[in-house]
């Protein structure tokens, strides 16, 4: 068992994305230790084999941590999908010796997720640990929920999205060399393999935020497979406003802030140009 220097609270949960939901359960006394209990991906990602995440577990933990999270725990999936729901519980109460425990409504636990709020509730009641469990967080009526986040992100609406997350989805990756069209036609282009492990993202143009060097700058950003000169894996090409340098190598957060339109093929250089141009006058933020 860890020995604590001040008695200690955990928080349950999945936690992809970080949204306004999680940062309610994550709201815990500050006169504990504050520790997430949590698996690297979603549960269902370890069955379905693909993962969807909102957030990578890099930005996961940061944000967490952002959330006055002291430290971030990481289940081993495999070691305790096959445990009884009584089982888990022991587990935390041996790992952590909580005081504390704090939950969102729907959070399920054991195997086959046959532990539910009530069995928890009893536990803490009967080993005197403070119960939170926290009700739904609804925005304009609905639930906020990662799966709602994901599918407003497929659909294209990261605005919407954007207000229900503890900040705006966004995504880092290197900066990969390209064909250096763009520059050839006065919009030289950032090129990123959009990361596998994140949730599908409607490909289109978006208004943008790029991040590197400690600096902030905006853009657009086109996120597809670029129907005019095809890629063979999703891509993301950001024009960053008022910015002449070399990027390769670089790791650059880039962040879709505004869907503007969806991905098109053009006749033509010119027509590229001339989208290009109206993309900009539509991109202001």
């Amino acid at each position: 068992m860890r020995v604590m220097s001040k008695e200690n609270a955990i928080a349950l949960g999945t936690f992809d994305g970080v949204h306004k939901g999680h940062t309610a359960v994550l709201n815990m006394p500050s006169e504990y230790k504050k520790t997430a209990v949590t698996f690297p991906l979603p549960p269902k990602a370890y069955f379905t084999g693909k993962k969807s995440l909102i957030t990578s577990l890099e930005d996961k933990i940061r944000i967490l941590k952002d959330n006055g999270i002291g430290e971030v725990y990481l289940l081993d999936f495999d070691k305790v999908k096959d445990i009884s729901p009584e089982d888990f519980l022991n587990l935390l109460k041996t790992e952590f010796a909580p005081a504390y425990i704090s939950c969102g409504f729907n959070y399920r636990f054991g195997k086959g997720g046959a532990g539910d709020i009530d069995l928890l509730m009893r536990f803490c009641d009967e080993n005197g640990i403070i119960f939170n469990c926290l009700p739904p967080v609804k925005e304009n009526g609905e639930i906020i929920s990662s799966t709602a986040i994901r599918r407003m992100l497929k659909s294209g609406e990261t605005e919407k999205a954007n207000r229900l997350l503890s900040e705006p989805f966004s995504f880092e990756s290197e900066v990969i060399g390209g064909f250096k069209r763009g520059r050839t036609i006065g919009f030289p282009t950032i090129n990123q393999k959009y990361p596998k492990e994140l949730t599908d993202l409607r490909f289109g143009v978006y208004a943008a935020e790029v991040t590197f060097d400690g600096k902030k700058y905006t853009g657009i950003t086109n996120i597809g497979i670029r129907p005019t000169f095809r890629s063979d894996y999703v891509i993301s090409e950001t024009f960053i406003k008022n910015f002449s340098g070399d990027l390769y190598g670089k790791r650059v957060r880039t962040a879709p802030l505004r869907f503007l339109r969806d991905e098109k093929k053009f006749a033509s250089i010119e027509e590229i140009k001339a989208q290009i141009t109206k993309d900009l006058q539509n991109s202001e933020l």
